[in-house]
């Protein structure tokens, strides 16, 4: 079968296997959930969440982390890693949106087209193609599939893309191989078999339903 034809069947044995979950948003605003995917770049959930509360503990609104100094701002994000590289993203992205719009709301993007809504958040820097795509995933229900670590490695060991692939490309092969209408769970099962079955150090084929599909079980638990 061609790639489009595998990743239709990955995704429904994926559905088997786990259901198809419910789409929710646990992000509050637009806004909130793309500072929130700033802060979990490069580490795990816990201490983003963490950051994300101590954050908006000490500024209550978007407009006085806005008028803030950068090191507040990073030294109230600092568990999340970092920070003044973070600190120097949420703040100018904030000095923009408010310059740009008059006001610091980005709900416009649930109803923007996504590839529109992608290039004018990619446009700024510390905002890449997989922070854009959760923000528009999670936050205004688009169609679109962020890839994660766990994705990058599964697209690697079932062979949709060569273990040279990049993320950036790996977004670009997904924007096209995708099954209609599957992104959000497509996107959410690869990452429960990630964590679950394909784990990176242990992979547990054994149990695995996708080994008849896996480039890195038939050549003995290496990617060619």
């Amino acid at each position: 079968m061609d790639g489009i034809q595998k990743a239709a069947y990955v995704s429904s044995e994926l559905e088997r296997l786990f259901g198809i979950p419910n789409r929710q948003n646990e992000y509050g605003t637009v806004l909130d959930c793309l500072i929130e995917t700033i802060l979990s770049q490069n580490t795990n959930d816990v201490n983003r969440d963490r950051a994300f509360k101590v954050l908006i503990g000490r500024f209550p609104s978007w407009m006085e982390v806005l008028n803030a100094d950068v090191n507040q701002i990073g030294s109230a994000i600092r568990i999340a890693g970092l920070a003044g590289q973070k600190s120097l993203t949420i703040k100018n992205f904030l000095v923009w949106l408010y310059a740009e719009f008059g006001k610091l709301d980005l709900e416009f993007l649930r109803t923007m087209d996504p590839e529109e809504a992608t290039q004018m958040l990619c446009q700024h820097k510390g905002i890449g193609i997989k922070t854009a795509y959760v923000t528009l995933a999670f936050a205004c229900g688009h169609e679109v599939f962020p890839v994660d670590t766990h994705i990058l490695r599964i697209s690697k060991r079932i062979g949709f893309i060569s273990s040279k692939t990049t993320a950036d490309q790996a977004h670009k092969f997904w924007s096209t191989h995708c099954p209609a209408g599957k992104a959000y769970s497509f996107h959410m099962n690869l990452i429960v078999f990630g964590r679950q079955v394909c784990q990176a150090r242990k992979p547990k084929c054994e149990i695995c339903p996708l080994t008849d599909q896996c480039v890195y079980f038939e050549n003995g638990g290496q990617l060619p």
